[in-house]
């Protein structure tokens, strides 16, 4: 076996959901999960805006093509910084 066979990483996309998904709920059904705010949200938001600069989509590598995969695919892709 193969160090590139294991792991979390090495599972196809939907398993990965799946186990993150059962995590989330856990953490909810627990009351330790983080659920942001509306002031913490556009703050995030904010940082994020600041770091990019006036670089635009196309020009920060992996965004254009996460955004086009979420359009077209309808499930929410993650964002790579």
């Amino acid at each position: 076996m193969a160090i590139k066979d294991r792991g979390f990483a090495s599972m196809d996309q939907q398993k990965r959901r799946e186990i993150a998904s059962k995590g989330g709920r856990a953490a909810h059904q627990k009351g330790t999960a983080h659920e942001w705010t509306s002031e913490e949200a556009r703050e995030a938001g904010r940082k994020s805006s600041v770091r990019m600069g006036s670089r635009s989509r196309e020009e920060v590598p992996g965004v254009a093509e996460s955004v086009e995969n979420k359009e077209t695919e309808g499930q929410p892709q993650p964002w790579v910084p």
